[in-house]
């Protein structure tokens, strides 16, 4: 075993060392099993087949996962939501959205943030591409916040915050992915939307909570308009009617899966169509646009389907390594408990989140560490929305939360870097407070999909 060990510690102090060369992910990890094939079969040569290495059991069945990979069912459902968000950034809707709900929530203090919320909530719903709505946010939110003199670093803090909710509330490609790499029947696509469903609008109700009481204790960060515009039953109609075609394809999309109309691949390509209607509808559907829409998320399929075929190669090699039964026995044998193992498992998903982008540890980690929380006898759906959860917290956590590089490329000048980390710290224990209610009690994340069995 102690060879076993040192080999799999190998692995992945390759794959670390190679990934500080700038290299792209995907390189690295077919890079990273090419090396370790090599150093493999020559140890297998030169010690004895009988050892530690299984050519026939790990990299020769590459090809059988490659072609797994690329019919998969569930993983049809990516290019469809990818298109569905980008294309719902295109339709003007949310800049809609933003110009009715200020004026509504203008003589609330805090109201310019809780808009904010409201509309990334709704975003979150429509679409699982993080970078898009923080981007969105960002753009739309922060120059009307700064001029209605917010604090910089809580107009920051909200706007970056808030997109992150789109890699947890579904129709989340993450969870889309996550599903795919667990590939059990409990664990489905459908199972992980419903698990993720109320966790993630508690997240929202929490983040709305903050942006209300903070103001109260500290009004200079959120003062209240100078000249609000007055409440008129027009207004409160026109902001109805702007909520309307986002919540008709929420429901189209969640309600077909939740109800079992449609499969969660069928919901997403009516996820698709439905968003081009709406583009279509509001006047902003042209050629150029659709051109754009259809290269973005060609690119991001691509992008992540190379991640998934490199991926793969590592999980095969680590496998025929032995490295299912080192983690497996590492964390088993810690001196924890059940519910202290669980714990660790997430702080080191906490910690990689700083170094690592969201899809590499869901493809190479949640595999891993799946089959421990099963042996310990806990709920896979319980978990796995843990698991998101911390993978939500560590876009956030500076120095290295992806999210904070996002929301200062799209960010007014006057905002700086420091006003985003102190921004985003009081969201950050917020996360942190979800994550600890739904450990605690799991029915959080269990309940939805008990009842719709």
């Amino acid at each position: 075993m102690l060879l076993e060990e040192l080999y799999v510690f190998g692995i992945f102090a390759t794959f670390g060392v190679l990934l500080m060369t700038g290299y792209p992910v995907a390189w690295v990890l077919g890079g990273t099993a090419v090396i370790w094939t090599v150093i493999g079969v020559v140890s297998v040569e030169t010690f004895g087949a009988d050892l530690w290495f299984d050519y026939s059991s790990s990299l020769a069945l590459l090809p059988e996962r490659i072609w797994g990979n690329v019919q998969s069912e569930a993983l049809v459902a990516l290019p469809m939501f990818i298109f569905m968000g980008i294309m719902l950034d295109q339709s003007g809707i949310a800049e809609r959205l933003m110009n009715n709900m200020v004026k509504l929530f203008g003589k609330v203090r805090g109201g310019y943030a809780v808009t904010v919320i409201i509309i990334g909530v709704l975003l979150a719903a429509t679409t699982g591409i993080i970078g898009a709505s923080v981007v969105l946010l960002g753009m739309l939110s922060l120059p009307s916040m700064v001029e209605n003199r917010y604090s910089n670093s809580f107009a920051a803090g909200t706007a970056c915050a808030t997109g992150t909710l789109g890699i947890l509330i579904p129709p989340s490609i993450m969870l889309v992915m996550m599903a795919d790499r667990l590939a059990t029947p409990e664990a489905s696509v459908g199972a992980l939307f419903m698990g993720a469903l109320i966790p993630g609008l508690m997240l929202g109700a929490m983040y709305i909570a903050y942006a209300l009481i903070r103001p109260l204790f500290q009004p200079s960060i959120a003062p209240t308009p100078e000249n609000p515009e007055p409440i008129t039953l027009q207004l409160v109609w026109s902001t109805v009617l702007a909520i309307i075609p986002t919540a008709l394809l929420i429901l189209g999309v969640l309600g077909s899966i939740f109800t079992g109309i449609a499969t969660p691949t069928e919901a997403s390509g009516v996820g698709a169509f439905g968003a081009l209607l709406l583009a279509l509808f509001s006047g902003r559907l042209t050629l150029r646009v659709l051109k754009t829409s259809l290269y973005a998320t060609t690119r991001s399929t691509a992008f992540i389907f190379a991640i998934f075929l490199g991926a793969t190669a590592f999980s095969v090699v680590l496998r025929g390594l032995g490295g299912d039964e080192v983690i497996e026995e590492l964390l088993l044998g810690l001196p924890l408990g059940p519910h202290g193992i669980i714990l660790a498992i997430l702080f080191g998903i906490f910690l990689l989140g700083f170094f690592l982008d969201w899809i590499e540890i869901t493809l190479i980690v949640l595999p891993l560490v799946a089959p421990v929380v099963v042996e310990l006898g806990f709920d896979l759906v319980w978990f796995t929305i843990l698991f998101a959860i911390c993978l939500q917290t560590s876009f956030l956590t500076p120095p290295v939360g992806f999210a904070l590089f996002y929301i200062k490329g799209v960010a007014p000048p006057e905002i700086t870097i420091r006003d985003i980390y102190k921004g985003v710290i009081p969201y950050v224990i917020i996360q942190v407070t979800a994550l600890m209610l739904v450990f605690l009690i799991p029915q959080l994340a269990t309940w939805l999909p008990s009842v719709s069995q």
